[in-house]
């Protein structure tokens, strides 16, 4: 299988490796924001601009470090942060690579918000420390890797298992209070 490194170094010169990348990190731009917009629309719009960025900086992405999930994170949280100053959806990227807005129907608009709609597991992450709920929402929510994790934690590897073992394990234990 190639990896994500490869696929970015090939797109440039292979639309289809792109597409490829693109297929692997949907789901998890889509979920990254769904859980911090609650809206389907939003978060398409902002996915789309955010992998029209990856598109035009793939030729600058230097492998190696970090995986290419965290890198794209990196983007949409920038996108999300631009979005958020100016309080609309930044189309630049969409718009210099002449692609056409996404149309959504009601079928597309229900995936992205089961994708990222769980208000129960926001309330039960918000009872985790800050450093526990940030792993574990961005190991089993984001389904990010730890290296990418410890990347943007600025920790290692292994603190970010610790986090993410140890806030499962309180809310399996919230979950069996609440069950008794």
């Amino acid at each position: 299988m190639v990896d994500d490194d490869q696929l970015l170094a090939r797109s440039a010169r292979d639309p289809a490796a792109f597409g490829v990348f693109y297929e692997r990190h949907e789901r998890l731009v889509l979920g990254f924001f769904m859980r911090r917009l609650g809206d389907a629309e939003l978060a398409a719009d902002l996915a789309a601009e955010t992998f029209a960025a990856a598109l035009v900086s793939a030729r600058r992405y230097r492998g190696g470090g970090a995986p290419a999930s965290a890198w794209l994170l990196g983007i949409a949280r920038n996108v999300l942060a631009s979005s958020a100053r100016r309080a609309r959806v930044e189309d630049r990227a969409r718009r210099r690579l002449r692609m056409e807005p996404l149309a959504l129907d009601d079928e597309l608009i229900e995936r992205i918000e089961r994708i990222g709609g769980d208000e129960r597991a926001e309330a039960l992450l918000a009872r985790l420390t800050p450093d526990q709920s940030d792993a574990v929402r961005a190991r089993v929510l984001d389904e990010e890797d730890y290296a990418g994790i410890a990347s943007r934690l600025r920790c290692s590897q292994s603190v970010v298992r610790q986090r993410v073992s140890r806030g499962l394990a309180t809310l399996r234990r919230i979950q069996e209070e609440e069950a008794t």
